[in-house]
């Protein structure tokens, strides 16, 4: 024994202290279970908080802080939600699926396998080549007024007639497509599911028919298409949540062409191993791309008029970069910084960030709504996850300059966890939802404020309860409705109406603008849990 660390002789030794107790065991899973959990991770909540649980819209899940919380305070979590944004789950997953999930996510999160270019050109599949497909439309159809639906948990999205109100086709492609998006023809849909997987839709077709499909990665969100002048239809590029990366691919055929990670420092200067391409929009007035990286907190001008010296410029702003559109003007970017509580505006013309606007808690505007304020001219509109409310923006610097960049206005909204804003230039109307609601009457409700009323402090809005007009009869899940999408004309407003499985039944409600009354209930067994709709005219042309 080492003499200087023995006990001096002359003191009695101390009493051996009480046992304590032990740290509970990790929870287990059987194999099964934990397969099934890791998929409705995936499925239901990967998009809030990463693949590797490192947070990003909704809290770190790493074993750490779960750990913490323990099994019975997340089930409670998940059943129920939060009032941060937090949806309940309790109409959606079992209480045996709660209750895995519970357990799933005090075990260590499992990274995906990597995917590369070579990876991506080999999962490629150019199913019609250009010279097969038809050189003029083959159908009677009023493109421009089609819409692109997502049938979320069937793994399809439905192509409806907007005039006629009929699926005019059904069309497989991969699980829960995230966004449609249009050629600058208007003769092509691109879609990019969750799990990563893209297709190419041509509608020149007598029916709708895929002509190219990829997996671009195990997770993606974004695509998007060339729509600078000279550069129409010619390329398209789809931004990965797993592997943090983007692609860009031949416009025509979806061929790979270029692999960019993401991976790098957050805007903190910390290196962040899931920086997930979270939005990406094409500028109209450069051979350029705007891509927003998630957990960076950065901004990625994309220059794609070379490909072998591609370049880019690297624009700071704040975490987490979520959704986003442009101003009216089509200079300006603005994108939800959710968890910073911002909108982040960028300047295409100069590269440069605009500004930085503090908003209510955990801003979400899908592509956002642009509008003439009847005191504030020009602005922009966000609802929020976090709050009840509508954020107005001022986006007119030449002409409104104290404005500029600031929440003018904050409108009340009928309740928290809105999703999306929505108007049109030809509409006298903003529309908010709140699908997230754990209360189902808010949950199945819209808010509409009248634009020109709105420099009046005291306009209410009209709350209209979509979900009732649906008549969908009683349904184990909350009957929810959510993204509200314009037709051609800018006349009428489309919301879908689900409720979280494709178990029960959901609905398109078409609603008259002007007199905001229904006009149709689009019901039929193959419209499975419908969620966004993306008409062509008004996809293609960047009207929100």
């Amino acid at each position: 024994m080492n003499v200087a660390l023995a006990a001096p002789a002359a003191k009695a030794a101390a009493p051996a202290p009480a046992p304590t107790a032990t740290a509970a065991a990790a929870p287990t899973l059987s194999a099964e279970d934990k397969a099934a959990s890791g998929k409705t991770y995936f499925e239901r909540c990967a998009g809030c908080h990463g693949m590797l649980r490192k947070g990003a819209t909704g809290k770190n899940l790493e074993p750490a802080n779960t750990a913490k919380l323990g099994s019975s305070r997340l089930e409670k979590i998940m059943a129920y939600g939060t009032e941060g944004g937090m949806p309940n789950f309790d109409d959606i997953l079992s209480k045996k699926e709660i209750a895995n999930m519970a357990a799933y996510l005090q075990m260590p999160a499992e990274a995906p396998p990597e995917w590369s270019l070579a990876d991506i050109k080999g999962s490629w599949k150019l199913l019609v080549p250009v010279d097969q497909r038809p050189t003029r439309q083959m159908n009677n159809v009023n493109l421009k007024n089609v819409f692109s639906v997502t049938l979320r948990d069937s793994g399809e999205v439905a192509l409806i007639d907007g005039d006629t109100k009929e699926i005019w086709a059904v069309i497989k492609t991969g699980y829960a497509v995230h966004i449609s998006r249009m050629s600058t023809s208007g003769r092509y849909v691109h879609v990019i599911g969750r799990d990563g997987r893209y297709d190419l839709i041509d509608l020149w077709f007598e029916k709708p028919t895929t002509v190219a499909t990829l997996k671009a990665g195990f997770e993606a969100r974004s695509i998007e298409t060339s729509k600078f002048k000279g550069y129409e239809d010619k390329y398209a590029v789809v931004g990965s949540y797993w592997p943090p990366q983007y692609t860009i691919l031949d416009g025509l055929t979806l061929e790979p062409l270029k692999n960019v990670s993401t991976r790098g420092n957050t805007v903190d200067g910390v290196y962040h191993p899931e920086p997930r391409v979270a939005s990406i929009v094409a500028s109209e007035h450069k051979p350029e791309w705007v891509v927003n990286v998630k957990e960076t907190g950065m901004i990625k001008l994309v220059d794609y008029s070379d490909l072998a010296n591609l370049k880019e410029v690297t624009i700071d702003s704040a975490k987490f970069l979520h959704d986003g559109g442009w101003d009216s003007t089509k200079r300006y970017f603005l994108v939800a910084a959710n968890a910073s509580n911002k909108i982040a505006v960028v300047d295409t013309k100069t590269a440069k960030l605009e500004a930085l606007v503090d908003t209510a808690k955990i801003p979400h505007p899908g592509r956002g709504a642009n509008f003439v304020h009847p005191k504030y001219g020009r602005v922009w509109a966000t609802s929020h996850l976090g709050a009840d409310v509508i954020s107005i923006i001022g986006t007119d610097p030449a002409g409104k300059k104290e404005y500029a960049w600031k929440v003018v206005q904050e409108l009340k909204n009928h309740g928290a966890n809105s999703l999306f804003v929505k108007t049109h230039p030809k509409s006298g109307n903003l529309w908010a939802d709140a699908p997230l609601n754990p209360d189902p009457k808010l949950a199945g409700s819209v808010s509409v404020y009248r634009i020109a009323d709105l420099g009046n402090p005291d306009a209410k809005p009209e709350v209209l309860d979509l979900a009732a007009a649906a008549n969908l009869g009683k349904t184990k899940g909350i009957q929810r409705v959510v993204h509200g999408e314009y037709n051609e004309k800018g006349d009428e407003i489309w919301f879908s109406v689900w409720t979280g499985n494709k178990t029960e039944p959901s609905a398109i409600v078409v609603v008259d603008d002007k007199t905001r009354t229904v006009k149709k209930v689009i019901k039929d067994p193959r419209l499975v849990t419908p969620t966004g709709k993306f008409n062509v005219y008004n996809t293609m042309h960047d009207i929100y």
